[in-house]
């Protein structure tokens, strides 16, 4: 039997508003010369069950990420596609590419992603493929580090939940793509089209979502604070690599 293909969808077309990065989308913000959206793409071009990547890239910024790729030279397709006006409708783009690039494999796993969380792991991608086998629709979730409260009027508390009772929703999140591409398509036809995320799209139209558990340091680089902790963060882990002497 063949093994069972896994890919990869990156939704890249963000203007960055909250960064405050000019012209420059914040997945094309640079950290020691690479872009943001490079540091993602490697994460599953280079894991061993990921056999393509779709990015789905703002049109005006095609060319540049071509450019950026055929310098990195990754071993593992990567396929790049116009986005569209919504999130949702730029996710739909990425998987109908897949689904006309490989049609009629009802196995094929799809993980979705942000191109602006550049700090997964291979170890928590992993976890989102084996759970989708195993059980079905899967979210990333990190703990929640503080505490949680429910307002209610006049700026009044009205519930405190406990950290160890929520968890904070991430990516990548895991499905099969056959079935995240039907349901896409039912959102289209009902004109149903600002679901927040595809765990949220999936849940309403029935399948149970399980999760998996992310680094904590998994963020979505959104505003210029986020962006000077993954700054932080890989120069925290370039020197622990210098100081072990890894590569």
């Amino acid at each position: 039997m063949d093994e069972q293909r896994v890919e990869a969808v990156i939704f890249a077309g963000g203007v960055g508003r909250r960064m405050g990065s000019g012209p420059r989308p914040k997945q094309f913000l640079e950290l020691s010369g690479r872009p943001i959206i490079d540091y993602t793409i490697a994460h599953f071009a280079e894991h061993p069950q990921v056999s393509g990547v779709v990015v789905v890239c703002l049109e005006s910024w095609m060319d540049y990420l071509a450019d950026v790729l055929d310098k990195r030279r990754y071993q593992t397709p990567v396929d790049i596609v116009a986005g569209g006006v919504t999130g949702q409708e730029s996710i739909f783009n990425g998987l109908h590419h897949l689904h006309e690039k490989h049609p009629g494999d009802d196995e094929a796993i799809v993980l979705v992603h942000d191109g602006v969380r550049p700090l997964i792991d291979e170890a928590t991608i992993t976890a989102c493929v084996t759970s989708v086998v195993e059980r079905g629709c899967t979210a990333t979730v990190s703990p929640a580090i503080e505490t949680i409260v429910v307002g209610g009027s006049e700026g009044a508390i009205e519930q405190f939940i406990p950290r160890s009772e929520v968890g904070l929703a991430r990516a990548p999140q895991a499905f099969f793509l056959e079935e995240l591409y039907a349901a896409h398509l039912q959102a289209r036809s009902e004109g149903k089209g600002n679901f927040i995320d595809s765990v949220s799209m999936m849940a309403h139209y029935g399948h149970p979502i399980y999760t998996v558990e992310g680094p904590v340091e998994n963020i979505k680089v959104t505003t210029p604070m986020d962006y000077y902790a993954f700054k932080g963060y890989m120069d925290a882990r370039d020197q622990r690599m210098l100081w072990s002497g890894e590569e």
